[in-house]
């Protein structure tokens, strides 16, 4: 019996063969091409050879693959919430109910960042973790720079001064303002207050980077994106329920599981242990300390001076 090809089917070879002759280019030779190419399978799709060979440890100890793991699963987590500020911040002339989707895609990732963190609080031997620490110098989980990526394309630079020199810097130029950043300062070695080797390798690689991306997302971040909504946008409740959540998941609960983290494995009487890149985290970790906020007009003065007090 001869084989007929569908309407439907027909139709869709129409298409495509309109869709390669706007670009100039041969239906025939890309349905060769489709005779002859394998199947796609999902170890290719995803590179898992290549993920799975991504942890290389220094040390004998066995622990070091959990923590080698689980920041590596922390940083595509922060890949995942920069793709989701992007989409606000290109999306032009945004309306709510996109930014909605964006901000609960955030707020999931960042639920399933807190929760991990159990991960490291409770899945890593501390004696093990002392000792596969020295060779890990001066490196230091302070170095993640999509987290400060988020930072920058969250809110304007201001916000993101130290708690001390921001009125001082309001006005004051980009690069000003980029020297007094909170989290520098959770970078200065404990006895001199000089900036720590960690601090100077980390703004020799992305200094330049973190000035371009403050200066492109300067009207696009994610509170400029708010407040360009208009009035009544601005007061829809969902909006500013997420908002809210988004500011205090990353600035009042992701620290304090670092917190807990640190104080698990570096608290040591009768001294605290410095961090492997000597990071001041006994001041630096504790929200209450530094007072960030992404969104400050969300939030009374009085839930600002409670800032991640417990």
């Amino acid at each position: 019996m001869e084989n007929h090809l569908s309407d439907d089917l027909l139709e869709k070879v129409r298409k495509l063969e309109k869709k390669f002759d706007t670009m100039g280019q041969d239906l025939n030779s890309y349905l060769d091409g489709l005779l002859y190419a394998d199947y796609l399978t999902y170890w290719d799709y995803v590179h898992l050879d290549v993920l799975l060979n991504l942890q290389s440890p220094r040390t004998p100890f066995k622990d070091e693959m959990v923590f080698i793991l689980y920041h590596q699963i922390t940083e595509l987590y922060f890949k995942l919430t920069l793709h989701a500020i992007e989409q606000i911040a290109d999306t032009h002339k945004i309306n709510v109910e996109e930014f909605i989707v964006q901000l609960k895609r955030m707020n999931s990732y960042f639920d399933s960042l807190i929760q991990s963190f159990n991960i490291m609080i409770e899945g890593m031997d501390k004696d093990q973790f002392l000792k596969f620490r020295m060779s890990l110098l001066p490196a230091s989980g302070f170095q993640s720079a999509q987290y400060r990526m988020i930072e920058i394309c969250s809110t304007d630079l201001i916000n993101l001064v130290a708690r001390s020199e921001r009125k001082e810097m309001q006005g004051q130029g980009r690069e000003l303002q980029y020297d007094k950043l909170y989290w520098k300062r959770g970078a200065t070695e404990l006895a001199t207050g000089k900036k720590t080797l960690t601090l100077r390798q980390f703004e020799l690689k992305y200094r330049d980077q973190f000035l371009d991306l403050s200066e492109d997302y300067e009207n696009k971040n994610i509170y400029a994106t708010y407040k360009s909504l208009s009035e009544q946008d601005q007061q829809d409740p969902t909006l500013i329920d997420l908002l809210r959540n988004y500011d205090q998941k990353a600035n009042v609960l992701w620290p304090m599981m670092h917190y807990r983290s640190a104080s698990r494995y570096l608290n040591k009487h009768p001294e605290e242990i410095a961090a492997t890149g000597g990071t001041n985290w006994q001041k630096y970790l504790p929200p209450h300390f530094q007072a960030i906020t992404f969104f400050p007009s969300l939030w009374q003065d009085e839930e600002i001076e409670r800032w991640g007090k417990v």
